[in-house]
Order: C-alpha cells, then sequence, then structure tokens
C-alpha cells in the first residue's frame, strides 16, 4: 500500500500560492519539488537523504 505525501510550501513563498518550493518528508527520504510545474503536471522531484537535506540547510544558515 503507497501512502501519499504530504508537501508542505516554503516559509519564504508569497501568498499566490503558485510559486515556491515544496518539500516532503520521509523517515528515508525528502522529496523537493516546484509547485509551479506540478499545477501544470510536469514538475520534476529530486529526492535526498535526510542527512544531505541537513547539510543542505546548515549551508544556508
Amino acid at each position: 500500500m503507497r501512502s501519499e505525501l504530504e508537501w508542505f510550501k516554503s516559509s519564504y513563498s508569497g501568498d499566490q500560492g503558485d510559486d515556491c518550493v515544496e518539500v516532503a518528508t520521509c523517515p528515508k527520504a525528502i522529496h523537493i519539488r516546484d509547485s509551479k510545474l506540478e499545477l501544470r503536471g510536469s514538475s520534476p522531484r529530486l529526492t535526498i537523504t535526510p542527512r544531505a537535506w541537513g547539510d543542505f540547510i546548515t549551508e544556508l544558515l
């Protein structure tokens, strides 16, 4: 049984709702997509490990 991902919009995105980065977290993977492309049904998704995500976030701070 496949469960659907729960996507969260970036806190830096505006209120328009169609130009943002969205993230879905799982225990073993972090999924990232571009919502404006997702609305068109063509958004590629990037999947990385939680460690890689943590390293990325650390670099941003």
